[in-house]
């Protein structure tokens, strides 16, 4: 199937070695997040497993109202890149410093550490940010 122009890509332009260096370090994290789970266990691994979904609940907000194939509602384009975002989620396995957050510090930096294996891995599937326009970039 082509696309006309207008339309645009479907999947990121990224170059072949952008998208290489995505999927080593998709690979890297990965590892380090089996090694943590496996590590502690219990509350980990459900903190880890949602950190690999809580990037796609942007879908979320897409199902509603039409749309074509392959674009996003642009209300939802916004959540979507938010969520999409490294730094979003090295935000959030910085979290794990605050000395309040002792009892939560591993859960949640592993839940970090997962969002951003998703992240890495759509952008080497070439999955990147939305445009306003609701397609891939």
């Amino acid at each position: 199937m082509t696309h006309d122009a207008a339309e645009g890509p479907t999947r990121s332009p990224a170059s072949p070695l952008v998208r290489v260096t995505w999927g080593v370090l998709a690979a890297l994290l990965l590892i380090w997040l089996v090694f943590e789970t496996a590590k502690y266990g219990g509350w980990v691994i459900v903190a880890a497993v949602a950190g690999v979904v809580v990037p796609d609940l942007s879908f979320l907000a897409a199902l509603s109202g039409p749309h074509e194939h392959g674009r996003m509602p642009r209300r939802a384009v916004p959540f979507y890149n938010l969520l999409h975002r490294p730094l979003v989620a090295l935000v959030v396995m910085a979290g794990c410093l605050i000395p309040e957050s002792s009892a939560v510090a591993v859960p949640l930096f592993n839940f970090g550490l997962a969002w951003l294996v998703h992240i890495a891995a759509d952008r080497a599937l070439g999955f990147g940010l939305r445009g306003a326009d609701g397609r891939q970039r």
